[in-house]
């Protein structure tokens, strides 16, 4: 299979291999650890028995592979758990079960995942219109005060950790001025408006610090395209600035963003920790945090490797963006 399909079908198979291995690295710092392993999994309020049957159910008395292969089958085909009094079904992937809960690990993790889905993605959207913007404005206006000032913002934005800028917009936006609500998730099948007005504060608390990277990308890889003999070509033959800089230079910073906001979108589908706890938002990273605290091991460990997931795949439609954007890169 040649070309773009091929392309796309290599890419495939690479993130399939990455996640393999992302899964043993995941299992081998987890579950391979001094220390009573089902003890730690099963919870402290466990008694002896259901210890021993957790220790059964993880295989921990079988040689490492044997192990790792149980720990893959049940995410690959599913897994039957006993709580003591009744059997439970995990259906394929199975992420695990929480024994201090009773509840299927994959089941937490869809509950939480509307509330950061709707935080990523509408961050997304505010930090590549903020950042771009930025970015293609101070080259537009390079060498003048626009640039420079421009330039001290954007700096002051990355060395500024997003729990600061969320604690101050909160206390004077919502606190001070009361033009905004204090955020609390409501459902977007139930009041789109409503969704989108209790989130602007952390899209916006997001967006302000990753913008500032976006704007320093997009700003280096325009400068350098701008010195490029196609782009001299164009000026020679009276194309004007505004042209080069929307249609030419642009385009030689997407490779650029493309990787960094694959990066930064999977992360955050993994799960936004610190956003998500700062503003009470009850999503995957909040629930992290709280299985952290009671030391929940199977929701923290389905947790990561749903993280590395959205990472992975994220770096994935990456890949292929790169292929659409520059046939080239299908030759590579």
């Amino acid at each position: 299979m040649n070309g773009f399909g091929g392309f796309a079908v290599r890419r495939a198979a690479g993130a399939v291999v990455t996640l393999l291995a992302l899964s043993v690295i995941i299992y081998v710092v987890f579950y391979v650890t001094p220390g009573d392993v089902a003890q730690i999994t099963c919870g402290p309020r466990c008694s002896p028995a259901q210890v021993q049957q957790v220790s059964a159910q993880l295989h921990l008395d079988d040689p490492l592979y044997a192990r790792y292969w149980h720990f893959l089958q049940g995410i690959v085909a599913g897994q039957d758990y006993s709580t003591g009094t009744s059997v439970q079904h995990c259906s394929a992937p199975c992420l695990g079960l929480s024994y201090q809960s009773d509840q299927q690990v994959l089941t937490l993790i869809l509950a939480k995942l509307p509330v950061t889905a709707s935080l990523a993605l509408g961050s997304m959207v505010l930090w590549l219109i903020i950042g771009v913007g930025t970015g293609v404005l101070s080259v537009w206006r390079r060498g003048r005060l626009t640039e420079r000032l421009l330039t001290t913002v954007t700096l002051a934005g990355m060395s500024t950790p997003v729990f600061v800028i969320g604690l101050v917009l909160m206390i004077v936006v919502c606190g001070q001025l009361e033009l905004l609500p204090f955020p609390q998730y409501v459902p977007f099948t139930d009041d789109p408006e409503q969704w989108a007005w209790n989130l602007l504060l952390p899209w916006l608390s997001l967006a302000l610090v990753e913008s500032a990277t976006y704007a320093r990308i997009t700003r280096a890889a325009m400068l350098e395209t701008l010195t490029e003999d196609h782009v001299r070509t164009f000026r020679a033959y009276g194309v004007g600035e505004r042209a080069v800089i929307g249609r030419h230079a642009l385009r030689g910073a997407l490779a650029p963003l493309i990787a960094v906001n694959a990066n930064n979108i999977g992360v955050l589908f993994g799960g936004a920790v610190l956003t998500e706890t700062l503003f009470g938002l009850p999503g995957v990273g909040r629930e992290m945090v709280e299985a952290v605290k009671v030391v929940d091991l199977p929701v923290v460990v389905g947790m990561v490797l749903v993280t590395g997931f959205f990472v992975v795949l994220a770096n994935a439609v990456a890949d292929v963006l790169y292929a659409l954007a520059d046939r080239r890169v299908v030759l590579t």
